[in-house]
């Protein structure tokens, strides 16, 4: 499965969102009823690295849940499949519909509701790129010399309702000697098959992996790997790292035990306790999971841990392996949980500063396409950024309003109890409600029909009137909060700032006006709404990023048009935008319209300098244009004005170095 999982460097914050819920959406018939149920696969396959191939021949035991003439399985459009045999070994009419991926057989005879059959499929194809990929533009499925992954996304065996179907397996993987091969389950490496094999070919070895209780076991990496041992806390883990990053093999496990050990502790225990921590090629996505998997691209393996992205990727084997989503409705309830338990352990790790940050960016993504209701994610399309931001960072969201609603024990059990009650199993929105109100106490229905059947965000506005009281007994305050939602209820927090300490009220904030009468010692100097961000809302900040949100979005898709007016929107709100004005200069950048791009990027470097990496980024980018113009002299001024930032944010500095030693040079399609 892929997770996003967002490390927080902004200069790939978006770029990763958008790998990582675009992997983790569903094809468009899934959003329809299942018609049968995949129980189990036997996969036998070979890859011959030098070629990109594979062979393979699967097993698939499926249930039908309605009766069924035809059976319908997506694989990658490169897999070309060449026999496809019934229970009795008989062959069967296949029918390849490239459109959606997917290959229909068209069964002997009709197969009844609730029984159970087995078809072969052999099945062969080069796997090099991502042209045919299920998701378009993006590579899922890669089989090279030196590393070779096949994630489940990427559709390499027959799936059905992706993310949804758990099921058993047992994958037998030929590669050459030489390699390692990271899979789910109980594992066992033999030796070299005894068929024979042409004159001249590699000697081969094949690894088996069976994951025998219902999951989404069909992630395998293969590759040249030195791995790294530990079994700290009880926890079997391994981490493969390739061999220019295995002084870094120690960190990684270290932080790896810590967070696994941490999750423990907040939900219980993971359906394993085996974790293989596997180093990917960054030609594909930042992060994916699997049952005992966390995989992250090679970008994210550096001196200082990026240990958010590695915290998303490892919850999900909460969220997602052990509980998984009953519909896509409900698919924030594995990247939303996964989110919020990265947050959760960034308040660990770097406390309320860092989870404030956190909160932050989970704020701008909620609300940055928040048209339509979560509970209703399912209708959108599911390659869009509606789709990703609203079951991610909305998702999150509402587990940190309700961690506030509930308080932090009642919020702890019920997470604790769901996470038990529904291990192994999936789950709808439903089954969290009703163990969250029973530990509430009373129904929860304003709050999740607020925040998951409704769309948008407060804006909190304050008036209120001094008075001072007779004899020395301080100071009343008498005055509402304001906002714009007629049917909003929620508990905030108000805090007045006075001459002596700081006294805090939680007000019960119902419709667009709530009165507040506060007595306070010391004279109130400021009130301030909601200051440790409890709550969704709106704010001039969270329009400008959610607008430069969109816009980067936009030029994923590449609409460069709707991208920049995106990008002007923000500078609408804040014409110092340093950001705006960096990303705006990007679009410009990537037409090759370098004046306009260099313009941009000094208006970048005339700003707020926030965030402070659109600095040295800026300078950078500078040289890059200096370069493919011609002026050697001023492109390497500005790589040594990078330089002096002293900003390594996602190795700034190491790329200033090289661009200082040889010219930058674009390519072609660069």
């Amino acid at each position: 499965m892929i997770s996003f999982q967002p490390w927080r460097q902004r200069r790939v914050l978006w770029l990763c969102l958008v790998f990582s819920f675009l992997l983790m959406s569903l094809p468009a018939w899934a959003a329809e009823t299942m018609r049968l149920r995949v129980d189990d696969y036997q996969i036998d396959a070979e890859l011959i690295p030098h070629a990109h191939k594979i062979t393979a021949q699967t097993k698939v035991k499926f249930t039908a849940l309605e009766d069924l003439n035809i059976a319908t399985f997506e694989l990658h459009n490169a897999l070309r499949v060449t026999k496809v045999l019934d229970a009795a070994g008989k062959p069967l009419s296949a029918e390849r519909v490239t459109q959606d991926s997917t290959v229909r057989v068209q069964l002997a005879t009709p197969l009844a509701k609730d029984t159970s059959t087995t078809l072969t499929f052999d099945y062969e194809g080069v796997l090099d790129s991502a042209d045919e990929s299920p998701v378009q533009g993006l590579k899922l499925a890669y089989i090279g010399d030196d590393t070779s992954y096949l994630l489940y996304a990427g559709r390499w065996f027959p799936v059905n309702a992706y993310g949804l179907n758990r099921f058993t397996a047992t994958v037998n993987l030929t590669v050459p000697a030489h390699m390692v091969v990271i899979g789910s389950g109980k594992e066992t490496a033999g030796s070299a098959p005894t068929a024979k094999r042409p004159a001249g070919s590699l000697p081969t070895k094949t690894f088996s992996f069976t994951w025998d209780k219902p999951n989404f076991p069909g992630t395998i990496v293969a590759g040249i790997f030195q791995e790294f041992k530990s079994d700290e806390a009880g926890l079997d883990l391994h981490v493969f790292f390739k061999p220019a990053h295995q002084n870094m093999g120690a960190t990684y496990a270290t932080t790896a035990v810590k967070e696994f050990t941490y999750y423990v502790t907040l939900y219980g225990p993971a359906p394993s306790t085996t974790l293989k921590v596997v180093e990917i090629p960054d030609d594909t996505v930042p992060a994916a999971w699997a049952p005992e998997i966390a995989a992250i691209a090679s970008r994210a393996v550096t001196d200082k841990v990026n240990y958010r992205l590695l915290a998303n990727t490892i919850a999900h084997q909460w969220w997602g392996a052990s509980v998984s989503p009953a519909s896509r409705d409900d698919w924030w309830l594995s990247d939303g949980f996964a989110r919020y338990s990265e947050a959760r352990y960034v308040e660990q790790a770097a406390g309320e500063a860092g989870l404030e940050e956190t909160v932050k960016d989970m704020s701008v993504g909620a609300l940055a396409y928040d048209t339509v209701p979560l509970s209703s994610a399912g209708k959108l399309d599911i390659f869009s950024p509606e789709f990703q931001s609203l079951v991610t960072d909305k998702g999150a969201m509402i587990l940190h309003m309700l961690r506030w609603v509930l308080g932090d024990q009642k919020y702890d059990q019920t997470m604790r109890t769901f996470a038990a009650k529904y291990a192994g199993k999936s789950a709808s929105l439903d089954d969290f409600r009703a163990l969250a109100e029973q530990n509430y106490g009373q129904q929860l229905t304003w709050f999740f029909s607020q925040w998951l059947d409704s769309t948008g965000a407060p804006e909190f506005k304050t008036k209120y009137t001094i008075y001072r009281l007779g004899n020395g007994k301080g100071f009343r305050v008498v005055g509402q909060i304001s906002q714009d939602l007629d049917l909003f209820r929620m508990p905030v927090d108000l805090r007045i700032d006075t001459d002596g300490k700081t006294e805090n009220k939680r007000v019960e904030v119902v419709g667009t006006n709530s009165a507040f009468n506060i007595e306070t010692y010391g004279k109130p100097r400021r009130i301030v709404v909601d200051p440790d961000d409890r709550v969704l809302k709106n704010s001039s900040e969270v329009r400008l990023r959610a607008s430069i949100q969109r816009g980067q979005g936009l030029t994923q898709q590449g609409d460069l048009a709707g991208a920049l007016l995106e990008f002007n929107k923000a500078l609408d709100v804040n014409k110092n935008s340093s950001l705006a004005h960096y990303r705006i200069a990007e679009v410009f950048f990537l037409q090759r319209n370098y004046q306009a791009a260099a313009n941009a990027y000094r208006e970048c470097l005339n700003g707020d300098g926030e965030p402070r990496w659109t600095e040295v980024w800026s300078h950078i980018q500078l040289g890059k244009i200096f370069d493919v113009t011609g002026q050697r002299e001023r492109a390497t001024n500005e790589y040594r004005q990078a330089l002096q930032t002293n900003d390594n944010t996602q190795g700034a500095l190491d790329e200033a170095r090289r661009y200082l030693q040889k010219a930058f040079e674009r390519q072609k399609n660069g």
